[in-house]
């Protein structure tokens, strides 16, 4: 896609012209940021645009008064009242641009605050099926790095043209009274300008949407070259060179793209100028001429040399903030669309509660699911039941479905075909968040949290009253098997976990992986969901975590995901997959007289 419109330009200015219709949702969402300060806002701005006005006339009153009088003028002090009159409005405009500049900054602070809320509120609720797709990433990009100033900015563009138009019709006004046509021959010296604007900021808002993969591409090798997590390998296989001449590639591709752009718009920009300036030697011909012919004064001369080119200017300015504002109304198309994605995991209109307790369990039905995006079927035809109370380990080869199962009880998809099952109910009949509050996780990559490490424990259950977190984290901790390790940390639970921060402390994966392990067992949830939960341990200290985890588990339908046989064989009941299908369940002892897939593994013979 070319970032020159060409010969569609009419039909994309028709199109993009609707994007107007934006800035009644920003002053919408200014007016909930900050009601009292957009008042103000709006208030200065109509006085901003009527003293220029007043000051032209103020102005006329006193040349006229000195010209007519002369020296008289000063030694009677006729003078002074329009001196007086033309320094309070000056020294009022000055006074005005100080304040509305304090009234912009605490307006824009909380409107920008105010759309990054939006947007974090939107990006943690939507469905996890979004992050399956670059398109997701492509809005979220463009939404969170150019919506909350392009808001801003379109607010004090809007002003900049309620200012200007009030001064502007006003001088046009003026100008109307010295010559009828001269109004019009302004406005129309303002069209090719208005043309080249708008043409131009189309243009920049294509060539934006065009690149932005490319942008997000740089991005990515810039955070990879300068991430902790990627330093050990870009050293080790030597690959700074590859990613910063990658960076610098597209950097080069966008850096051309944009000179391209912007060395059109000059070229446009310089002809539409030579049409404004034939416009303003005619008018002061015009004026020079009446004024040799006495039909002006002095005074009318300041006035009309003064309301021309100050309406030249306004003009300018004018078209300017129109121009912007268009563009920058066509990035926030971008904030309301990502605004605009909806959930399909959402809570039914009439939501059952889940139970505190399973009593039954939970059970898969003939269950379909494939990832967004994927031709092939991660569960086909998938049933399983898993008893209330017990422990059941789920194994399988690398894409059997293991980690999908968890996903599916979170209800963070929904199968596309059968149905999940909480004590007999439909998963999609309860209550989304109440039931989501039952269930405590541990993914097989638990995230880091860049805090302390009572605070990291303590994001599993952040409704706990203050004052009895850091108990409860002392003791999902010692369930978890990380209390003595945090207490080894210097500041112990208040020691910040990572390096990201001035005094942090970076754990290993292993340590890491038990701090996981805490957040899970605060949360003191009845169902626990766990995907290779002992992976970075080692045999001694997976066997004593195993002893506190069976202890802790007990009277909890817990579901173990796992490779080791050796955690597996101590659940109640285990289940093997392949495939997406279950091929095999029972106990440890039932399974190995199968002589199956399990007892195969047990005993290392080769499957099949």
């Amino acid at each position: 896609m070319s970032p020159d419109p060409g010969p569609a330009l009419r039909g994309k200015l028709q199109r993009a012209l609707s994007e107007f219709r934006l800035l009644p949702r920003v002053f919408a969402l200014a007016w909930q940021a900050a009601p009292r300060w957009t008042s103000l806002w709006l208030a200065v701005i109509l006085l901003e645009g009527v003293l220029p006005v007043a000051a032209l006339y103020l102005t006329r009153w006193l040349v006229d008064t000195l010209a007519t009088h002369g020296s008289a003028a000063l030694a009677a002090g006729t003078w002074l009242p329009p001196f007086a009159s033309l320094a309070a409005i000056l020294g009022a405009s000055r006074l005005l641009a100080a304040f509305s500049g304090w009234i912009r900054t605490a307006q824009a602070e909380r409107l920008a605050d105010h759309i990054s809320g939006l947007i974090h509120e939107k990006a943690v609720s939507v469905d996890l099926a979004q992050f399956e797709h670059a398109a997701f990433y492509d809005r979220l990009y463009r939404a969170s790095f150019e919506s909350p100033d392009r808001s801003v900015a379109l607010l004090e563009n809007s002003g900049g043209l309620l200012r200007g138009g009030v001064s502007f019709v006003a001088m046009l006004g003026v100008l109307a009274s010295y010559a009828w046509w001269l109004p019009l021959a302004l406005l129309a010296a303002s069209l090719p300008a208005v043309y080249v604007v708008f043409r131009y900021a189309l243009a920049q808002h294509l060539l934006w949407l065009k690149t932005t993969s490319a942008q997000r591409q740089a991005t990515y090798r810039q955070w990879v070259m300068t991430s902790d997590l990627a330093a050990a390998e870009i050293r080790l296989f030597g690959l700074g060179n590859s990613f910063r001449n990658a960076y610098q590639a597209i950097r080069a591709y966008l850096r051309q793209e944009k000179l391209r752009l912007e060395g059109r718009h000059a070229l446009a920009a310089l002809a539409a100028g030579a049409g404004s300036l034939l416009i303003a030697a005619f008018a002061f011909a015009l004026l020079l001429t009446r004024f040799a012919q006495g039909l002006y004064t002095l005074g009318d001369l300041a006035l009309f040399f003064q309301a021309f080119t100050r309406s030249q200017s306004v003009a300018e300015s004018l078209v300017s903030q129109t121009g912007q504002l268009y563009r920058n109304s066509l990035y926030l198309s971008s904030l309301f669309e990502f605004l605009a994605l909806r959930s399909d995991i959402t809570t039914p209109a009439s939501p059952l509660p889940p139970p505190n307790t399973l009593t039954t369990g939970i059970a898969f039905h003939k269950v379909a699911f494939r990832y967004p995006g994927s031709t092939r079927l991660a569960l086909n035809d998938f049933s399983l039941s898993i008893s209330a109370g017990c422990t059941t380990a789920i194994l399988g080869m690398n894409g059997a479905g293991k980690s999908t199962l968890l996903k599916l009880i979170c209800r963070f998809y929904d199968p596309e075909g059968g149905r999940v099952e909480i004590d007999g109910t439909d998963l999609r009949q309860l209550d989304l968040e109440a039931w989501r509050s039952r269930v405590s996780v541990l993914f097989q990559q638990p995230f880091h949290y860049q805090a302390a490490a009572v605070d990291n424990i303590a994001y599993g259950r952040l409704e706990m009253p203050a004052a009895d977190i850091e108990p409860a984290a002392r003791q999902a901790a010692r369930e978890a098997g990380a209390d003595l390790l945090i207490q080894e940390l210097q500041g112990g639970y208040q020691a910040l976990l990572g390096k990201w921060f001035d005094g942090g402390t970076e754990l290993s994966t292993g340590e890491w992986q038990r701090v996981a392990l805490a957040r899970a067992c605060f949360r003191n949830a009845p169902v626990l969901l766990l995907d290779e939960p002992t992976s970075a341990m080692d045999p001694w200290e997976e066997t004593a975590w195993l002893d506190r985890f069976f202890a802790y588990a007990q009277g909890r339908t817990a579901v173990l995901v796992t490779h080791r046989l050796t955690t597996a064989m101590r659940a109640h009941h285990i289940c093997v997959l392949d495939h997406g299908r279950l091929v095999e369940e029972g106990t440890h002892r039932a399974l190995l007289a199968q002589d199956g897939a399990y007892a195969r593994a047990w005993s290392g013979r080769p499957d099949g």
